[in-house]
């Protein structure tokens, strides 16, 4: 069945097979990849021996010992190349050997020695020569041998019933897992058959495919107003939304300004009539209070003293002649006026709305394009639906199955010829086993007897049944073992020497994949073949392919087309030339034209500026307002002055002059009322006003020469670098576009791409990168392999047979220290026909 199965692989190797491939991630768009349908297959990827498997460990150190030398590769391929020649070099063949040998030699030796040793034993103990007189002499140390004998021979039996116990687990692990050999080898054709059937669904699946890149392709393509005009303006906006963003701040500032002129003009002329309102109400007050001072009761002491106080305080009634004085503001309102006839925040607006313009300026310039790229990638999907069916890929499959069904059948047709041969080995082994159980339960039951029987007060001639026959017991496993250990060891010596064989250099350099090296050796299976698979593929010799690279992408789950570089017999990069749909794109874009007409300000709006810049405001003699805002209107706080009039007033005896008083005093706080707190609001007002002119004016000449700086920085940019951009930004979204089908059809082209300079048809030196990973995954044909060599020969067979030998070999070997103990522990056991006489029986 191994061989059967070892065929099937190079079939899957030799034959001719199918494409695959996976996305590359190195050319993929970001978070854009494709994903294959998983493939599950049944057949497990490792063997698990278990429990078992610590027998098998023992064996294998047991061969280490005996052959501990390395896998000698280069004597194998020595041997190989010089097989057929006359000549060959056996002494390194020996020297390798010389393990396997020495044990032949010592088991040959017994095969040989035991018969005749056997037969002159026999001779002598019929002659009662060798222990065979019935006759046991007196010892002192007698006692303690036999008990010496007894325990060693126990020892010893317990030994060879360990081998014998590896024997019996041997024997039935090759018929239990022979038995396992259908279940698996029908799952590793389900396997072979889930690849022949999932490949078409795959390819179809690839194909698919195209539409949602397509798909993708065409959505960027309608949205070519937010991909590349937004790209664009995303390029312009750092360069000019900061320059409009500080001109529409200096248009509001401008009306701020207005505004602030406006109500500093008005408020001024509201002051100048205030202040001379305030000035005359005064005047007439203190008239009257000179008239009411001029009563004769204010030459008598002491009202005298009161009119003289309020006299001297008259000169305080006065108003402050500055708030008359301040200039007004008419030439700079004026000037303000003159910079608002041009409406710079509409300038600036629509410097706004031609850059947010610009994305549907490019969807409206770029149609044609745009529909001429859709057309060229319609005619892509029915170039790689042309490129498929030229792919010899039903031929393959069809070739294929009908080696897999052909193998099949001749695995199902031999494979009960195989459990019946089988049957008969493991019939044989029971035997073998059965026949050293034998001959151990002989010994155990002599031991059980001549212990359990032994008694020492009796005499050699006078010894009980139960003892006498555990010395007889004893004879006849000793008759048997000399009877049948040489055919045991024939036995032992024949499966140990394949067995051992196999293992050393079949399994372990096939685990260790040594064996794949040798077979790789040029020129080593074919003198005309550099590397035999290449040269039996596409006879190409010289085409690095070798056993070791294509069994490790199988193990790999790599796809087929890519692990035999299947591209040398059918090139789909020569049918599917990415350049040349590339270049049609490219193309396309080429003729990709987008005119812009940004505007910023223009010469109005700059002379706007430099109009507001002069307009004055920075030259005002601010200081002088905010002085006269910090001032009284009055010379003296005037209700205070009217509540100390009234105060001095009642002081005075009643009268006329006490109630004149009285009556100016209340006219001053109707004064107060009236006019200064009006006043005192429109300095209040004149103050936020000219604070609001004062930090516009400051540095308005700087400012303004800034902004018209960044403006012409920036009008530079739009002269200089627009057209650099708007090239930058539609290659960036061609290399999107292009970069869409470009990844799929890397990916459906299951072999090396150079990364490509999108734009461009030149290609980057030392960029490649290897495509084809799983679609038509060859993992199947590598666990077929498995199960062949790995599987049913080592785990199946050769462990099993070796743990056979190690155990019997064991077993037979210590027959030998066995039967000698046997032999002189029977003498103590069995009844004498004579004997020596005792003084003391009790000794005995």
């Amino acid at each position: 069945m191994a061989l059967v199965l070892g065929s099937l692989l190079l079939l899957g190797l030799c034959g001719n097979s199918f494409s695959g491939g996976q996305p590359s991630s190195t050319d993929a768009p970001k978070a854009w990849n494709y994903e294959l349908p998983a493939t599950n297959y049944e057949t497990q990827d490792s063997h698990k021996a278990g429990p078992i498997g610590i027998l098998f460990e023992l064996v294998h150190i047991f061969l280490y010992v005996v052959q501990p030398r390395d896998f000698p590769e280069d004597t194998l391929r020595k041997f190989l190349q010089k097989a057929y020649e006359s000549k060959i070099d056996y002494d390194k063949i020996v020297y390798y050997e010389a393990g396997i040998i020495l044990c032949c030699v010592l088991g040959l030796l017994f095969i040989i020695l035991m018969p005749l040793v056997g037969y002159f034993f026999c001779m002598c103990r019929c002659c009662n020569k060798c222990g065979g007189e019935m006759h046991q002499r007196q010892k002192e140390n007698g006692p303690f041998l036999r008990k010496c004998f007894a325990i060693s021979l126990l020892v010893i039996c317990i030994i060879i019933s360990i081998g014998i116990f590896y024997g019996f687990v041997a024997n039935h692990q090759v018929r239990t897992r022979i038995k396992r050999s259908r279940k698996l080898a029908d799952s590793n054709f389900k396997d072979l058959r889930t690849l022949l059937n999932e490949t078409p669904e795959q390819i179809k699946y690839i194909l698919a495919q195209y539409n949602t890149t397509k798909d993708k392709a065409f959505t960027d393509l309608n949205s070519i107003n937010s991909v590349l005009g937004g790209g664009i303006l995303d390029r312009l906006r750092p360069n000019i939304i900061p320059v409009l963003d500080e001109i529409k701040s200096m248009a509001t500032a401008i009306k701020e300004t207005k505004e602030a002129l406006e109500n500093m003009n008005s408020t001024l002329k509201s002051l100048h009539q205030q202040s001379t309102q305030l000035s005359s109400s005064l005047t007439s007050v203190k008239t009257s209070l000179r008239s009411s001072l001029n009563d004769p009761l204010c030459l008598v002491h002491p009202s005298s003293e009161t009119c003289n106080s309020i006299r001297l305080s008259l000169s305080q009634l006065n108003s402050n002649p500055e708030l008359r004085q301040l200039p007004p503001v008419d030439a700079e309102l004026d000037n303000v006026n003159n910079v608002l006839r041009t409406d710079l925040d509409g300038l600036v607006q629509q410097g706004y709305q031609s850059l947010n313009d610009i994305p549907d300026r490019v969807q409206r310039q770029t149609t044609t394009v745009v529909a001429g790229i859709k057309r060229v990638l319609n005619s892509i999907g029915s170039d790689i639906d042309n490129v498929t069916q030229r792919l010899p890929i039903q031929d393959i499959l069809s070739a294929f199955s009908v080696y897999v069904n052909n193998t099949e059948s001749y695995i199902h047709r031999n494979l009960p010829t195989l459990e019946e041969y089988d049957s008969y080995w493991w019939l044989g082994g029971l035997v073998i086993c059965s026949l050293l159980t034998l001959i151990v339960i002989f010994y155990y039951l002599g031991l059980l007897c001549g212990v359990c029987g032994y008694d020492r007060h009796a005499t050699p001639t006078t010894r009980g049944c139960v003892s006498n026959t555990g010395g007889v017991f004893l004879m006849v496993g000793v008759g048997l073992s000399f009877l049948f250990c040489w055919i045991l060891m024939i036995i032992v010596v024949l499966t140990f020497v394949f067995g051992a064989n196999v293992e050393k250099l079949i399994c372990e350099p096939y685990t260790s994949k040594e064996l794949f090296r040798v077979l790789d050796t040029p020129y080593l299976l074919n003198e005309d073949w550099e590397y035999y698979l290449s040269g039996k593929l596409f006879n190409k010799s010289k085409m690095k392919l070798t056993f070791e690279q294509v069994y490790s992408d199988c193990k790999k789950n790599r796809g087929t087309y890519g692990t035999l570089h299947l591209q040398n017999s059918f090139n789909i990069s020569e049918h599917l030339n990415i350049n040349e749909h590339t270049g049609s794109i490219s193309s396309e874009l080429e003729s990709l034209k987008v005119n812009l007409n940004i505007f910023l300000l223009g010469a109005a709006g700059r002379k706007n500026l430099q109009d507001f810049a002069a307009c004055g405001i920075d030259r005002m003699n601010y200081d002088s307002y905010l002085a006269q805002t910090g001032k009284s209107p009055a010379g003296v706080n005037l209700l205070s002055f009217a509540y100390d009039l009234e105060a001095k007033a009642n002081s005075l005896p009643p009268g006329n002059l006490r109630n004149s008083l009285k009556r100016d005093a209340q006219t001053i706080k109707t004064i107060h009322q009236q006019r200064v707190l009006p006043i005192e609001q429109s300095l209040s007002t004149l103050y936020q006003s000219v604070k609001i002119l004062q930090r516009t004016g400051n540095g308005l000449l700087e400012r303004v020469t800034r902004i018209l700086a960044s403006l012409d920085f920036a009008q530079n940019f739009i002269t200089n670098n627009t057209s650099s951009v708007i090239i930058e930004e539609t290659k960036k979204y061609g290399r999107t576009i292009i970069g869409y089908f470009e990844h799929y059809l890397q990916w459906i082209e299951f072999s090396e791409v150079s990364e490509r300079t999108l734009m461009c048809r030149t290609k980057t030196s030392g960029a490649s990168h290897q495509i084809s990973e799983k679609v038509a995954s060859c993992k199947p044909v590598a666990t077929a392999l498995d199960t062949a060599v790995d599987v049913f020969l080592c785990s199946y067979i050769i462990d099993p047979l070796n743990l056979f030998w190690f155990g019997i070999g064991k077993a037979t070997v210590f027959l030998l220290p066995a039967l000698i103990f046997a032999v002189k522990l029977a003498k103590y056991y069995r009844r004498m026909d004579s004997e020596d006489v005792y003084d003391d029986p009790s000794q005995h």
